[in-house]
């Protein structure tokens, strides 16, 4: 059974053994700027994607973590990067599927990690300050573009417990090109 894709570098990426010498920052960011967040049931003219979504990941977390090193920010903004060969998976199904679904992005975790320099595996510590920052640009997304109430967002995603987290912070919806340009240079400055 082939498991392989055909990247746009030029790659072939096993999806089920994936090597770090197959994966490209550009191939990730072209691939997540086409990614609809919310299984594309948002407000508005353009998706809202999962490069879009991860930048604004990397800017919580910054907010959340000033003291943050440049390695962490980029395990921030790489944390849903399987996501550009699996797609974007709501929470419900990605349960129902189960261990599949882990063991697979797990795979494609670590493979894109090493290729950037990051751990394997993330210490606890840093995952959970990742998690908080991705539910709070979750619930930004639930109220903002994806039709919940705030009554709603705060059941399913909570509140953040300081307002300067978001201040000044919104969603984008932008054409495809513009989040994946930003995605691609964001790495790069955050590697330089």
């Amino acid at each position: 059974m082939r498991a392989w894709q055909r990247m746009l570098s030029g790659r072939r990426l096993d999806l089920l053994n994936p090597t770090p010498m197959d994966i490209e920052i550009e191939d990730i960011a072209h691939g997540l700027a086409f990614v609809a967040r919310w299984n594309g049931q948002t407000f508005g003219d353009w998706p809202y994607s999962v490069a879009e979504h991860s930048l604004l990941v990397e800017r919580i977390f910054t907010r959340l973590q000033p003291e943050a090193t440049a390695t962490e920010k980029l395990a921030a903004l790489l944390h849903d990067a399987p996501e550009y060969v699996i797609g974007d998976m709501i929470s419900p199904v990605k349960g129902a599927i189960g261990p599949a679904y882990r063991d697979l992005d797990a795979r494609l975790t670590t493979a894109i990690h090493h290729r950037f320099g990051l751990p394997a595996v993330l210490p606890i510590a840093l995952k959970r300050r990742i998690k908080q920052a991705d539910r709070i640009s979750a619930r930004m997304e639930a109220v903002q573009i994806a039709g919940f109430t705030e009554a709603e967002a705060t059941r399913y995603f909570g509140k953040p417990a300081d307002p300067a987290w978001i201040d000044g912070l919104g969603i984008v919806l932008r054409p495809p090109v513009e989040p994946r340009r930003d995605f691609v240079l964001r790495c790069r400055e955050l590697m330089a």
